[in-house]
């Protein structure tokens, strides 16, 4: 029998050898084609005594990246056509979609015939989950080999029996945290907690698969033997304290934001207490429940699907693939170091230039600083530190940018500085080089003012710290041309991050919504908020990250500086006079500047000590009392301030494609990962609702909450944003 995915060989020893091989894919993943095969491949097996045992492989690098959430999309899509007539079938159509895959796998773990994951490479979500229904699992010790259940990070649970699986071979508690944190293990790793059997050398994979099944492994998985016993009773004290326990942490983290993380808790909890075929059909149910929420929805449309055509490069021009070999970084401070890091890290050369050379030197050793990280943590070796640094040049002359393809300047925020630095490095580059500003806030037109060819000038905007940002903002100046743009979506696609697109304004996109969060706390410490209100109500709707302890991590005295030129180039009237005072304050009178300073609105106290809000903040403005607080208002105000801000860059056609202002958000400044970003949240809220509830919110608190008039025009037309948007940008493609 012929296979479009897979290909089936049995040897004279009876040991079939199936290769998942997907044709026209880098990664195998479990779609329809795949789950239709692997039914007629198990009854092949099933009914050929011929077959004494079956190793599953991999032809390519990995052994697969998970289900194709594509799939998943359209059974939500079926489900609601099938809802609008019969609800009830509607339903049971969903479960026996959630169902089928744990339904295949059940065959294969209690069949009579022993099979082995042979893992040549990373087995992720689904994939994973095929190889813990086997009866053994070897992999590779590569050290790319990585095993994981990430299902958790976009919206969704393992649907594939990872729930149940892992509960019952992986002790309690790292179990748990797989299973919340979609935490990644290395092979060794993974056989240390017990749901890997073997870790070889790759070219042994298949063989010693193989030599399992003539050792004579038992098609039998610990659960379906008697006396079996799960790393714990959830019955026992030491059930009951973990799980309830683990429910604490779980809310502490995450404010009960994310349905499938309380669901994968339902899971374990209740599987644990079933005989494990009710426990699979539980998980399903979860699975199916959790895949109708909004959450699911909106963060596989965002973290999945958007994302994944945005890192394929969705808004490159249709222009010839640039030959990047050379990269120049012009100013070595804490973020020009970082864009070294991460250029050479991808392979390129760099040259790293600064006034002086004891700078230009500081800035290369941060590089070497991280690959003292990465080699304590095993994840490189003195060797690959070496030939990181080879490809690290630090330089004070211009002249070295000669033959760079690529120049990023990430200088002070000072428009004098960086035209300086502009003339000064199109003095020595050559003529199709493109220069790049890696400015947060300064409008790339007008920084194209220094340069004598601005169709090759373009903005570069890395997030803090580089390394482990996966954002990068590039911004598209009135005269910025498709080969500048083509060049920088290559060169971030290279290094491995993911680039949106936008055009130019002041703060451009991110930074601009990141204002709107900043100055939102802002106002609330004005008007006598107290301070750990200001910052809680941020965490309890969502954001990872406060927003006073975002300023200090971004730097008070930048904001300061931001704040400075902006009244420079607008006036006086274009910043709040709150704003002003409160940030003069803090960074004048008492010299609190951030983080990097060990003070700001926090105190940093030396580790292990926590850092604590600065005490003498209420002493800045008359204080509320917190019972006169409305912390749902607070709430609203966090997500309403950002989300209209994302509209109204829309409204300005400074975003062009609305994927890009929901990851964006999420990937820029963590904007509440649940809602897929501020246009998913308008969109799930509603947009008359949003209308009316950011009318209240502007008699209350300010104009910045008034509708603006694509909004109005949107809720009038009973519109959404993927809707309206997105049909243009596919009618565009096409």
């Amino acid at each position: 029998m012929t296979y479009t995915n897979f290909k089936i060989e049995t040897d004279s020893e009876g040991i079939a050898l199936i290769t998942w091989d997907m044709p026209d894919k880098s990664m195998n993943v479990i779609d329809g084609t795949v789950m239709d095969e692997m039914d007629v491949l198990l009854e092949q097996i099933e009914g050929d005594e011929a077959i004494k045992g079956v190793v599953i492989t991999s032809g390519k690098q990995a052994f697969g990246a998970g289900a194709d959430l594509t799939m998943l999309q359209s059974m939500l899509g079926d489900y609601a056509a099938e809802k609008a007539k019969d609800e009830q079938k509607a339903a049971q159509m969903l479960f026996d979609g959630a169902y089928r895959l744990n339904k295949t796998l059940r065959r294969i773990e209690a069949g009579d015939k022993p099979w082995v994951a042979a893992l040549n490479g990373m087995a992720l979500g689904g994939c994973l989950e095929i190889a813990l229904a086997c009866h053994a699992r070897v992999a590779s010790d590569d050290e790319k080999t990585k095993f994981g259940l990430p299902e958790v990070k976009v919206g969704l649970l393992p649907g594939g029996g990872g729930t149940q699986r892992i509960a019952r071979l992986v002790n309690p508690q790292d179990g748990i945290q797989m299973l919340l944190q979609g935490k990644t293990h290395p092979a060794k790793k993974a056989m240390q907690l017990g749901f890997i059997t073997e870790v070889v050398p790759a070219a042994d994979v298949v063989e010693t698969s193989k030599q399992m099944i003539r050792d004579g492994l038992k098609a039998e998985a610990p659960w379906d033997q008697k006396g079996f016993k799960a790393p714990i009773n959830v019955w026992s004290p030491a059930g009951v304290q973990m799980l309830s326990a683990g429910n604490a942490i779980l809310r502490k983290e995450t404010y009960a934001n994310y349905p499938n993380a309380l669901n994968i808790m339902k899971c374990v909890y209740e599987g644990l207490l079933l005989p494990f075929d009710t426990a699979l059909k539980v998980e399903s149910r979860y699975f199916a429940n959790t895949l109708t929420t909004p959450e699911a929805k909106a963060m596989i449309r965002s973290l999945f699907i958007n994302m994944q055509e945005l890192n394929k490069g969705a808004r490159r021009p249709d222009v010839p693939k640039s030959d990047l070999k050379k990269v120049g970084v012009i100013g070595a401070g804490f973020m020009g170091a970082g864009v070294a890091y991460v250029t050479a890290k991808a392979g390129l050369e760099v040259v790293l230039l600064d006034r002086d050379q004891d700078a230009a030197d500081k800035g290369k050793a941060y590089s070497s600083d991280q690959m003292d990280k990465a080699i304590k943590r095993r994840r490189a070796t003195e060797e690959k530190k070496e030939s990181l640094l080879g490809l690290i040049t630090a330089t004070t002359d211009y002249a070295a940018l000669e033959d760079c393809d690529l120049v990023i300047e990430a200088v002070f925020e000072d428009k004098g500085i960086k035209k300086v630095v502009t003339e000064s490095a199109e003095a020595a580059i050559g003529k199709n080089a493109i220069f790049a500003s890696n400015t947060s806030t300064i409008p790339i037109t007008e920084l194209s003012e220094a340069s004598v060819r601005a169709k090759n000038f373009i903005g570069i905007h890395f997030f803090s710290p580089v390394d482990r940002m996966m954002l990068v903002e590039i911004i598209m100046g009135k005269k910025t041309g498709d080969k500048a743009l083509a060049m920088a979506i290559d060169y971030v696609l290279a290094i491995k991050k993911t680039p949106i697109v936008v055009n130019d304004s002041r703060g451009f996109y991110v930074n601009r919504c990141v204002m709107r969060y900043m100055n939102e706390a802002w106002n609330m410490l004005a008007e006598g908020v107290p301070a750990p209100m200001v910052e809680n109500a941020a965490k309890m709707v969502g954001m990872p990250v406060g927003p006073l302890t975002l300023n200090d991590e971004v730097a008070i005295d930048l904001s300061q500086k931001v704040i400075k030129q902006t009244i420079a180039d607008l006036g006086s009237d274009a910043v709040d006079p709150r704003h002003v005072k409160l940030v003069n304050i803090l960074v004048d009178d008492y010299g609190r500047i951030g983080k990097k300073a060990g003070k700001g609105f926090f105190d940093y106290p030396p580790k292990p000590a926590k850092k604590k809000l600065w005490p003498e903040l209420k002493t800045l403005f008359p204080q509320l009392d917190a019972s006169d607080v409305d912390i749902n208002d607070l709430k609203d105000r966090y997500l309403y301030t950002i989300a209209m801000e994302a509209a109204r860059t829309v409204q300005e056609k400074v975003v062009t494609d609305i994927r890009e202002a929901d990851v964006g958000a999420i990937l820029g400044f963590g904007f509440a990962p649940y809602t897929g970003g501020p246009l998913s949240f308008i969109d799930e809220v509603g947009l008359a609702n949003f209308q009316k509830r950011a009318r209240e919110l502007a008699k209350k608190y300010g104009d910045h909450f008034k509708p603006i008039k694509l909004i109005n025009q949107m809720a009038k037309d009973g519109d959404t944003f993927y809707g309206r948007f997105k049909i243009e940008a596919d009618k565009e493609a096409a």
